[in-house]
């Protein structure tokens, strides 16, 4: 047990990078850390940590080991778990990645109530919108909207992501409503600029397919909460996700435009590291969300009759291509 822990402090010291913020962090001094460190390179017999006056980084056997090491602690966490006689407690620490704007405004809410019902959880939350590689960083699980490209990690549908285009009252009665994809080549429309690229092409949908609609705008973003506010303040139309927008439309700050010409959904999933067993605390979290979300999604609900007119039409006028 004690390499395990000595593990685990090791992975701990290159998460937050130094050996007295890992010690803070486990409750024990910087001196008794660092011979924990000293008897974990003793017993592998390699050198683990290159050590600075003003860095602190993994040799590159310290590497290796932690490429293997967080699968192999929780592994373990997952087995001790499994045969815990009083394994139905969700216990440990639970790190979790999530979308900037969807984590703070529908997950941040719900996590006091999870974690009243289970006392004995630490939890960890990351709000980003960069990806994240799991393992390397040590996550539990992530959630993610949108496409998903990693085969790696074994994923949950939780929810649709429903999306539509959007502008305000004030924008379309200034610049007009377009009636057509191709309409939007004349419209400021705003842009988000993530590390993925930017999304310059929308992919909407008529009875004859998909069409990606290239298009332009003097506005972008990498965080779509900006791309919102510059909708409700009439900079342009936006490419927004309802969980986002329910509100503005509920009010009428924001309008649903080319109705006719909807744009493909996505999902909402939850992302997990592949593993022979599935920590009960992450089963637990994720079963937790999938229930608070329901299904429609707490934030799609009251959204019919704007939502309504999304379906296609059964006559439908082709466009221009």
């Amino acid at each position: 047990m004690d390499r395990l822990s000595d593990l685990a402090l090791f992975l701990r010291i290159l998460e937050l990078g130094s050996i007295s913020a890992a010690a803070r962090s486990i409750d024990v001094s910087a001196a008794v850390a660092s011979l924990r460190m000293q008897r974990l390179e003793r017993d592998l017999g390699v050198r683990l940590l290159h050590r600075t006056t003003r860095s602190l980084h993994a040799t590159a056997e310290g590497q290796r080991l932690a490429e293997r090491g967080r699968e192999l602690l929780q592994e373990f966490e997952s087995l001790s778990e499994s045969v815990r006689r009083d394994g139905d407690e969700v216990r440990g620490l639970l790190r979790v990645s999530l979308p900037a704007s969807f984590g703070r405004r529908h997950i941040s809410p719900l996590l006091p109530q999870f974690l009243a019902r289970h006392p004995s959880l630490q939890l960890n939350v990351h709000l980003s919108d960069q990806y994240v590689d799991l393992v390397e960083s040590g996550f539990d699980l992530a959630i993610r909207i949108g496409d998903l490209a990693d085969s790696s990690l074994v994923a949950r549908r939780l929810a649709p992501s429903r999306r539509v285009l959007c502008a305000s009252p004030d924008y379309l009665k200034r610049h007009g409503i377009p009636r057509k994809p191709a309409d939007l080549a004349a419209h400021n429309c705003l842009i988000l600029s993530t590390t993925a690229g930017r999304q310059d092409s929308w992919p909407l949908r008529d009875a004859h397919g998909e069409i990606m609609q290239r298009i332009s705008g003097n506005f972008e973003s990498n965080l779509g909460e900006v791309l919102r506010d510059a909708a409700v303040a009439g900079v342009g139309i936006g490419l927004k996700s309802t969980w986002d927008i329910a509100e503005d439309l509920r009010l009428g700050r924001l309008r649903v435009v080319l109705a006719n010409f909807p744009v493909r959904d996505v999902a909402i999933h939850a992302l997990m590291p592949q593993r022979r067993l599935v920590p009960l605390k992450v089963r637990a979290f994720v079963d937790y969300l999938a229930a608070q979300f329901g299904d429609p999604p707490f934030w799609d609900r009251g959204l019919g009759r704007y939502l309504r007119a999304l379906t296609l039409p059964k006559v439908s006028v082709k466009p221009s291509r």
